[in-house]
């Protein structure tokens, strides 16, 4: 068991949030109890998250999403009014990272990512340095774009829309988790074959066809599942408390 401030240490030591210009609070957006024993991780603080954390009798919630971003009504009425009053009620804490936990080299979304997909970053691109490039862990290339979808999809357990770029061999792959998609044109420039993401607008399919560099939407929801629970688990370990990841299913 540790104290509340304890843990946010820990977690601002590791991720360094003050270094980033977000669209949200960094750190400890609800307060509960002082001393914490059990930690339940997730992507999003949604009222199904904060249910799960109930039950399982968690003093903390770490999650990728938090409840407040720049510009939304603050008026706590709906959706917000439900989820706070459980987290009050029950005196959890709720810490939330955003850019700082995509960012991590180690921890975070985009490394957890490269991990799963078996691929190794040698740089990185694009506003503050969050997309990450790089190639196969181990050496080698994709056979071609949809090979390269098909080993996501399975990778991930998700259908990938794909546009493809050039035709051949892929060895340059750049990524960054979450709704990244305006990180394309950065992608681009710094070299990419192929770019993977969570999300598609209307531009991509454009810029991959003119620029032959293929675009890979594989799920907001999806690539960001891996941050977390990687931060909220090494956090527990170091400081002796009980974790465990809960996954709310997202289509997104």
């Amino acid at each position: 068991m540790v104290h509340r401030e304890q843990l946010a240490q820990a977690f601002d030591q590791l991720l360094q949030p003050g270094r980033f210009k977000d669209y949200g609070p960094n750190g400890l957006q609800v307060e509960g109890r002082e001393e914490v024993r059990r930690v339940v991780s997730g992507v999003t603080a949604s009222r199904a998250l904060i249910e799960a954390a109930i039950a399982e009798r968690a003093d903390a919630v770490v999650v990728h999403h938090g409840l407040f971003w720049r510009g939304q009504d603050g008026r706590v009425t709906g959706w917000m009014k439900q989820r706070l009053a459980l987290l009050l009620a029950h005196e959890i804490n709720l810490f939330a990272f955003h850019l700082p936990l995509d960012a991590h080299p180690e921890l975070g979304n985009n490394a957890q990512l490269g991990r799963v997909l078996g691929l190794q970053a040698d740089g990185r691109f694009g506003e503050q340095e969050l997309g990450f490039i790089g190639g196969r862990a181990g050496g080698g290339t994709f056979a071609d774009a949809a090979t390269l979808a098909a080993h996501v999809e399975q990778a991930l357990h998700r259908r990938v829309t794909l546009v493809e770029g050039r035709p051949g061999p892929l060895g340059r792959i750049a990524w960054c988790t979450g709704g990244a998609q305006g990180y394309f044109e950065d992608a681009i420039a710094a070299g990419a074959q192929a770019f993977l993401t969570g999300e598609i607008s209307e531009p991509q399919a454009h810029y991959a066809r003119e620029c032959g560099v293929s675009f890979l939407a594989c799920g907001h929801h999806a690539t960001e599942r891996y941050g977390a629970p990687a931060l909220a688990g090494h956090v527990a370990q170091a400081l002796g408390l009980e974790h465990r990841f809960i996954d709310i299913d997202n289509p997104a």
